[in-house]
């Protein structure tokens, strides 16, 4: 298992963001309101799961404090992904997941950390 987040494991497609946010499930576990959708890839594709995270500007008026969170955000992702192991044995589906920071101050890492856990395990319980 590699720990690296590479560009493939980004949800950045303004199309699977839009589907993500009109079709997608979603459910809250403090501090994220997490949404995702499974998602069926071509066969000749590897099946990965992307990832977004976003941080309200309207609690984090600074720019400097959400990408503060952001960077947080995507590591506790990147050394905790390894749990959605589970999912990606499926050959032909992958999810797409977002994640909204909806705290309202600054955590720490190792908090981060365990929210993150908790909620890859979440998406592991869930009926997707």
């Amino acid at each position: 298992m590699t720990y690296n987040f590479p560009k493939e494991e980004r949800l950045h497609s303004k199309k699977l963001i839009q589907e993500l946010f009109e079709k997608g499930s979603s459910f809250y576990l403090y501090p994220f309101k997490v949404m995702c959708l499974p998602y069926e890839v071509e066969p000749t594709e590897k099946p990965v799961n992307q990832f977004l995270v976003s941080v309200t500007k309207r609690k984090f008026k600074k720019a400097v404090d959400r990408n503060l969170i952001k960077r947080r955000i995507k590591e506790a992702y990147r050394l905790n992904k390894n749990l959605l192991l589970k999912i990606e044995n499926q050959p032909t589906s992958s999810l797409l997941i977002g994640l909204i920071y909806t705290g309202k101050e600054i955590h720490d890492s190792k908090m981060l950390d365990f929210r993150m856990k908790k909620v890859l395990s979440q998406l592991l319980k869930a009926d997707i």
